[in-house]
């Protein structure tokens, strides 16, 4: 036996299938059974030479959203407008509504929840609209990827708009509070009526021909869709995307979206924002100037306890290879080894008197002093021979002490100096430069000479054949 359905049941099923497949739809049609009970509600239906369509326009629906700054929109077109088409509707007029079909249960008749209500004119409009834009997206118009990002801080903006309206004022009184100064040039043209597309076409040219600006900037007060229908036709969204330069818009308030906003590069939400995008606030680049001085001083600071750190590292590794400290140890080692010469030649001195002391007194002891005589000038020979031995040897000392002097002066530092050698010491390892190898052009170098110093940098290094040291590193040949 088949399904039997329960009125109910076939009726929700219906407005299952009705809502689900019609979702959002745009019907025109001429207005007619017009009612408005006390509610606020509008009920009327749409007829054509063919058939009827009931619809609903709930008071909710009819007023569209506020606007901050007075008035209100319809948030389906983004148009502004003083009041809705609510209060003038009447039998006999040509529309378009948009809005949902559904199922009224209670009477078992389908009909259409308006979202949208707009005369004829309108609705035409709005269709050229989405089929331009369904166009140019085809066409790459829209991508991402060819937009550009605005320069920082442009120093010179082309603004193309009415010279006399609200827009333009707005912008200039914005940026003359921002950013750190910049040179606006107005091209002037207009932005509303038939005339208006060429205009704009030929002003934006006009600023790129002159190649004078930064950016380009396009921007136009508030109105209704039929007023901002300039920035809606293929010839301005044309010169948008062939623009060499950056594209700012700024059309409209807010909540309107022109075909030239989705070309543009940039799209502000109304012309003084427009300028709020270019220039950034003073008080930000004030801050950003601040913190830039203080992390410069940071750094600065930084900076200079590293390099204070390394000058007394280098300053005590300088101290200890100075050829001034080494002379000064090697004069400490000579002046002890003197010391030590003359204590030892005093104590064999000493021990020799003291054993001649004890020979002659043996020697008076022995022999009496008939011998004295003779013992004391065999002595006083011996004596002689013993001081020109000690003459003799001690003129062999000194002459050891004059070669050691002679050796020790030709180890001093300072001597290959005087005869035109330097000490070369490479300025960023620290160390003495030894192979051409271990220099880089560019480097500083600090070349001492035997009276002074002299700053170098290297331009070129010519490497040296290679050899190999005693020690089996490799070295430079001289």
């Amino acid at each position: 036996m088949p399904h039997v359905f329960e009125v109910s049941e076939l009726t929700r099923s219906v407005k299952d299938v009705v809502e689900s497949e019609f979702p959002f739809v745009w019907v025109r049609g001429q207005v007619v059974n017009l009612s408005r009970p006390g509610s606020g509600h509008l009920y009327f239906s749409l007829r054509d030479a063919e058939a009827s369509l009931a619809v609903v326009w709930f008071r909710g629906a009819q007023g569209g959203k506020a606007l901050a700054g007075g008035g209100r929109y319809d948030p389906l077109t983004g148009e502004v407008f003083e009041q809705s088409l609510a209060k003038s509707l009447a039998d006999g007029m040509e529309i378009m509504v948009a809005g949902r079909l559904t199922v009224y249960a209670p009477r078992g008749v389908y009909q259409l929840v308006a979202e949208l209500v707009q005369e004829v004119g309108e609705g035409r409009l709005w269709q050229e609209f989405e089929a331009l834009k369904k166009e140019l997206a085809a066409k790459g118009y829209f991508a991402q990827e060819r937009k550009r990002a605005l320069p920082r801080h442009p120093l010179r903006v082309a603004v193309v708009t009415a010279p006399a309206g609200a827009a333009v004022r707005d912008f200039i009184r914005i940026g003359r509070e921002r950013g750190h100064g910049a040179a606006v040039r107005i091209y002037p043209t207009l932005v509303q009526g038939d005339a208006a597309p060429v205009g704009i076409v030929r002003a934006m040219l006009r600023a790129v021909s002159e190649d004078w600006a930064e950016v380009l900037v396009l921007i136009r007060g508030g109105g209704s869709l039929e007023d901002l229908w300039a920035f809606n036709t293929p010839e301005v969204a044309g010169a948008i995307f062939a623009s060499p330069l950056p594209v700012v818009t700024g059309v409209g308030h807010e909540v309107d979206v022109t075909i030239a906003d989705m070309v543009a590069d940039v799209r502000a939400a109304t012309p003084s924002h427009a300028a709020q995008l270019l220039w950034p606030e003073r008080a930000q680049l004030t801050q950003r100037l601040d913190d830039l001085e203080m992390a410069a001083r940071r750094g600065m600071a930084r900076l200079v306890a590293m390099r204070e750190r390394e000058l007394v590292a280098l300053a005590r590794g300088l101290a200890w290879l100075s050829p001034r400290q080494r002379l000064a140890r090697l004069d400490e080692s000579f002046a002890g080894a003197a010391a030590r010469l003359r204590r030892a030649g005093n104590g064999w001195l000493g021990n020799i008197a003291a054993r001649l002391d004890a020979v002659a007194a043996k020697m008076a002891g022995q022999y009496g002093p008939h011998s004295l005589e003779a013992r004391d000038e065999a002595l006083s020979r011996r004596a002689e021979r013993l001081g020109n031995a000690l003459r003799f040897f001690l003129a062999g000392r000194e002459k050891r002490l004059e070669l050691a002097a002679a050796e020790l002066a030709g180890l001093d530092p300072m001597g290959p100096l005087a005869r035109g050698y330097s000490l070369t010491t490479l300025s960023r390892t620290g160390k003495f430069l030894r192979r051409a190898g271990d220099a880089r052009p560019g480097d500083n170098l600090d070349i001492m000479v035997y009276a002074g110093r002299v700053k170098a940098r290297i331009t070129d290094v010519a490497p040296a054949p290679t050899d190999t040291d005693d020690d089996g590193r490799d070295g430079e040949k001289a």
